[in-house]
This record gives structure tokens, C-alpha cells and sequence, in this order.
């Protein structure tokens, strides 16, 4: 049996937030949220909601069927230019 919805959706956000350099604090800002919420969010200790799937869909320039889909086709649909480079990635450079 594959993951479930929540487990795929928290896996998607972990590797966008890492493909881009996204910290939790920047994805709470988009949101509108605190970091700590953020963070119960990812451990699974509160759920996502629809709303907050809409809003991360578009602040990575996805479908957010796309996003949740999985970690592999979120990670594919993001457009090249919210990709971290690797010279910033070497620099430890967060957006």
C-alpha cells in the first residue's frame, strides 16, 4: 500500500522546501501562519488544510494536484527558476 494523502503531502512540502531553500519560517510567512505551526504541520501533529494547499500550489508555481501527488511529481512540476542554484545551495543561501 502506497502513503496516504497527509504522509505524501508533508513529504512534497519537506522536498519543495528543500529543492527551493524554503525554511520553515518563509513557508509560515506565505501562509500566514508562525513557524511553530508550520512544524506541527510537517510532524503530523496538525493537518494541512485545503486552503494551505492552494497557497503553497502557488507560491511554487504548481497545480495543487500536482503537489499532491507526491514529493517526486511536486518536485518535477516546479518551475527551473524557484530552484535553488547550486552555488547558493554550497553557500547555505535560504530564501
Amino acid at each position: 500500500m502506497g502513503l496516504g494523502l497527509e504522509e505524501s503531502l508533508r513529504l512534497s512540502v519537506a522536498a519543495l522546501m528543500q529543492a527551493t531553500g524554503d525554511s520553515q519560517r518563509v513557508i509560515a510567512g506565505v501562509l500566514g501562519l508562525t513557524q511553530t505551526q508550520i512544524s506541527r504541520r510537517q510532524s503530523g501533529a496538525t493537518s494541512w488544510t485545503l486552503r494551505d494547499v492552494d497557497v503553497l500550489a502557488g507560491h511554487y508555481g504548481i497545480a495543487a494536484l500536482d503537489l499532491l501527488a507526491g514529493p517526486t511529481r511536486a518536485c518535477e512540476m516546479l518551475p527551473a527558476a524557484r530552484r535553488r542554484t547550486a552555488n547558493a545551495a554550497g553557500k547555505g543561501v535560504a530564501r
